[in-house]
């Protein structure tokens, strides 16, 4: 309880008096100092977004919503509003820049991630069609797929003669990471489903991989992955940076099912979970980078 009550006596007392002092002893504002006193990456820009956030100025909070088309302008409103001269910190409005491409681009990207997501998966789109006929020639090469609804399609993981129902939670979302992984890491995308039809460790690779989908959305939705993207998109990250984090879930997962050599599928949810915690862990870590380190193909 006490807890509570310093935090917002911090807030909505006490933090603004603090930083108007530490300005008349420095001469500089607290934006300055994040942005010189940090080096580029994710506790700059959460640091920035933060003191934006709580900033009682209307031209502060409003940089968290510009249009990136926008954002030196607002950059510039903010130098203006905080008296900042660029002569005397010239690294200043580079660095507030980067801030807050990352910053908006985290949001913006959302909403393209959760436009995929809705976007359900139809068996009369060619688009859709094609991609999940990609996905069988990418795993399978050497097995010609004998009809579009066939119970071969449960030998790369989905549940039924027609994967089009698999789909119905993560849209059109998951069908794109599963084709992304296996089209840039073949390799290892053939490697996890090898591990998948194990007879004893196997998995439902098909339906694993629309489950981490969900991992990561849920992730991007709670804000969780921001100190990812902060460190490795020195910009507004796209849904490309999205693909290439299921990536490393997928793969992850993969080396952590096979080293953890369950009983069974029984328990997938509780090594699901064991697993969610442990990525949740490492997004704690200010310097983290979940980037899957092999070479893409």
């Amino acid at each position: 309880m006490f807890g509570y009550i310093w935090q917002y006596v911090y807030t909505f007392y006490l933090r603004y008096w603090l930083k108007w002092l530490i300005r008349q002893v420095t001469g500089t504002c607290e934006l300055q100092r994040i942005c010189s006193g940090y080096k580029a990456g994710a506790l700059r820009t959460a640091k920035a977004e933060y003191s934006l956030q709580s900033s009682k100025n209307k031209v502060l909070r409003g940089a968290l919503e510009a249009k990136k088309s926008n954002l030196e302008q607002c950059v510039d409103q903010i130098m203006k509003e905080k008296n900042v001269k660029l002569q005397k910190d010239p690294l200043f409005k580079g660095n507030l820049q980067i801030c807050l491409l990352q910053i908006t681009g985290y949001r913006s990207l959302y909403v393209s991630v959760e436009d995929l997501r809705k976007e359900p998966f139809s068996s009369e789109n060619p688009e859709h069609e094609t991609m999940l006929l990609k996905l069988w020639d990418l795993l399978m090469p050497s097995v010609k797929l004998e009809s579009r609804v066939t119970k071969q399609w449960g030998d790369i993981g989905f549940q039924g003669d027609d994967p089009k129902t698999d789909f119905r939670g993560m849209g059109l979302l998951g069908l794109i990471n599963l084709v992304f992984f296996s089209e840039n890491y073949t390799k290892e995308a053939r490697q996890a489903l090898s591990h998948a039809n194990h007879p004893k460790l196997g998995y439902s690779y098909a339906i694993v991989g629309i489950n981490l989908t969900e991992m990561a959305y849920s992730l991007l939705k709670s804000g969780a992955l921001k100190p990812h993207f902060y460190n490795t998109v020195q910009g507004p990250p796209e849904l490309r940076h999205f693909h290439q984090l299921y990536c490393f879930l997928a793969y992850e997962f993969d080396k952590f099912w096979v080293a953890e050599e369950p009983e069974s599928i029984m328990h997938f949810n509780q090594y699901r979970e064991k697993f969610h915690d442990s990525v949740k862990a490492h997004l704690q870590e200010p310097d983290v980078d979940l980037t899957l380190a092999v070479s893409s193909h």
